[in-house]
């Protein structure tokens, strides 16, 4: 299934973090906070024309930034281009 954002929205899978410290110690997982980076899969024609953000690109955005959506038993984020607070 093939999911084009609308308006200034791009849609963001989330990067997984390490699971275990620099010194081995593994984070279960219900200490572990959700990512708060995703890699972009989908652009709206807006953004497209923009140019600020690309598919493909590693972006950073806020805490409680994006609505949850799940395609193809995967999760994604969908959220504005003003959530987005930089590209890595």
């Amino acid at each position: 299934m093939t999911f084009k954002p609308l308006g200034k929205r791009v849609l963001l899978e989330r990067v997984e973090e390490a699971t275990t410290t620099a010194t081995g110690i593994i984070i279960p997982d219900n200490a572990k906070e959700k990512p708060l980076s995703g890699i972009v899969r989908a652009v709206s024609p807006k953004v497209e024309e923009k140019g600020l953000v690309k598919v493909g690109d590693k972006v950073v955005f806020g805490k409680y930034a994006g609505t949850e959506l799940t395609l193809d038993s995967k999760t994604y984020l969908v959220m504005n281009l003003d959530d987005l607070l930089g590209v890595l």
